[in-house]
């Protein structure tokens, strides 16, 4: 199915709810519930929201290591679950919904995050991304349980051009740079972030660091930056929430606090993209450099693939 022709969504303005959840480790359908709950305040306060953006892992919690496998759902299943429980709150009300979780495909498990179009009681899976980078230091140990994602790409919206990203993917700067090549216009990021370090405000190094990166990424590349962060204490871990907005210049328009559950909106006037663009042309720069750096004899490739592709 080709999504719907929308010339105008360049102009339109698109209304986000980033709902920053604070899930009960492992109790899925309690969460489903509790969303329910949520989804039903967020059309209570008109006008309802375009697009709603929930974190990595929303609605199992983020550490599960073995317990990953009982709690993986087919992606055309969780998909249906966040539709049914959209529709049960908001009846026929028109939206779409990205939310991370971890995918049984198969009997291949991933850290994923689907992006789904819910209108008048049916439902649309637009994408499926697989995290890439996998984090597996410190206090990760995702690639002990979870295979990696193998691909990254862009896909179509009633919005526009748009790509999901989780988490460490978001730390290399390739990840962004290649979805915005593609096209990506908005970058979504569903994010599980213990707490870690003190800077010298007293503020938690790992949220400066996110802050940091966020602001540039969003500015090199001229898109609007999503991200959605969990929140809540697992194990002794305290995730770092810190949900926002981020403009196409690189400035965050609103974000929550580190702790607890919280809703943060905005509007998003598309046009900002092209105009940011317009003033700090590094994305179409890059374009036209790229070929060269791909084609680079010193670039350390896969054994047996070679610069001339034979």
């Amino acid at each position: 199915m080709e999504p719907p022709v929308n010339l105008d969504h360049r102009a339109a303005p698109l209304r986000v709810a980033i709902v920053q959840s604070k899930p009960r480790k492992g109790r899925y359908e309690e969460n489903l519930r509790e969303l329910g709950e949520v989804f039903a305040q967020l059309t209570a306060a008109q006008p309802a929201p375009d697009l709603v953006i929930l974190p990595e892992a929303a609605l199992t919690g983020y550490f599960l290591e073995g317990a990953v496998y009982e709690l993986a759902l087919d992606a055309r299943r969780f998909a249906a679950d966040l539709a049914r429980t959209w529709h049960e709150a908001a009846g026929g009300a028109t939206v779409d919904i990205a939310c991370g979780f971890f995918e049984n495909a198969g009997g291949t498990y991933y850290n994923s995050a689907v992006y789904v179009e819910v209108e008048h009681g049916k439902h649309c899976v637009r994408h499926v991304h697989r995290k890439m980078f996998l984090p597996t230091y410190g206090v990760f140990d995702e690639e002990r349980f979870l295979s990696r994602g193998r691909r990254l790409q862009t896909f179509e919206t009633r919005f526009g051009t748009m790509a999901l990203l989780i988490c460490e993917d978001v730390w290399h700067a390739i990840m962004p740079t290649i979805a915005a090549v593609k096209g990506a216009r908005v970058l979504i990021v569903p994010s599980a972030a213990p707490g870690r370090g003190i800077e010298e405000d007293d503020e938690l190094g790992s949220i400066a660091r996110w802050r940091e990166i966020l602001h540039a990424t969003a500015a090199e590349h001229g898109v609007y930056l999503l991200y959605a962060g969990l929140a809540g204490f697992e194990g002794g871990k305290g995730m770092t929430g810190s949900s926002r907005v981020v403009g196409p210049r690189g400035r965050t328009i609103v974000q929550a606090p580190a702790l607890g559950a919280h809703i943060v909106r905005a509007t998003l006037d598309m046009r900002e993209i092209d105009l940011a663009r317009a003033t700090l042309p590094l994305l179409g720069d890059l374009g036209a450099v790229l070929p060269d750096l791909l084609l680079d004899e010193e670039l350390p490739l896969p054994r047996g693939l070679h610069a001339s592709g034979h």
